[in-house]
C-alpha cells in the first residue's frame, strides 16, 4: 500500500523534529564529553532511518533542515559554527547517498558519514580560518567517527527493524 502523500508529509517532519532535537540535545547536553570536539552524531541516527525509510531527498530534508534550525534556535546561524556544521552534513549527506545507492549495509555507511562529517567540518575550518595545518587534527577525529559511527549504525539498523514490527 502507498503512503499518503499528507502521511508521508508528517513523518517526514516528526523525522525533522527528532533530527532537530537530538542535535540541540547532543549539543547543549553531550558536547564536551569527548575531546576536539567529537561528538556521538545522534541526529545522524534520524538521517539513517530517513533515507532507508523514505529515500535520498527526504534525507536531504531532514539534515539541511537540522542544520538551518538547530543553529537558528541556537542563535548560530550564519556564523562559523553554522557553516562548519553545514560543510559536515553536505559531505556526509553526499556520502549516505553513494553508500546507500551501493546498497551497502547500515552500518558501513553510518562510518563512512561520519568520517565524511568530520573530514566536511575540518575542510571548512581550513577554509574559513585559512588553517591548513587543521588537517592534522583528522587521525584524533576518526578515532572518535569509527567507533560513534558504528555504534549510530547500530542503533539505526535496530531501530529500522522494530519500526517494521509497527
Amino acid at each position: 500500500m502507498k503512503m499518503s502523500e499528507t502521511k508521508r508529509f508528517v513523518y517526514v517532519t516528526m523525522l525533522c523534529a527528532m533530527a532537530i532535537s537530538l542535535n540541540l540535545f547532543e549539543s547543549i547536553y553531550i558536547g564536551n564529553i569527548f575531546p576536539f570536539g567529537i561528538r556521538i552524531g545522534l541526529a545522524n541516527i534520524i538521517a539513517l532511518i530517513t533515507i532507508e525509510m523514505f529515500g535520498i531527498k527526504e534525507m536531504l530534508v531532514v539534515n539541511v533542515m537540522r542544520v538551518f534550525i538547530g543553529n537558528l534556535i541556537r542563535g548560530l546561524i550564519f556564523g562559523s559554527t553554522f557553516w562548519i556544521a553545514l560543510g559536515g552534513v553536505v559531505l556526509s549527506s553526499i556520502a549516505l547517498i553513494i553508500t546507500h545507492k551501493l546498497k551497502s549495509s547500515l552500518i558501513f555507511s553510518s562510518v563512512v558519514c561520519s568520517v565524511m562529517h568530520s573530514l566536511g567540518q575540518v575542510l571548512v575550518v581550513i577554509m574559513f580560518y585559512n588553517q591548513p595545518r587543521m588537517i592534522a587534527i583528522m587521525p584524533y577525529l576518526l578515532l572518535g567517527s569509527i567507533p560513534m559511527g558504528v555504534i549510530t549504525g547500530i542503533v539505526s539498523k535496530n531501530a529500522l527493524r522494530l519500526m517494521k514490527k509497527i
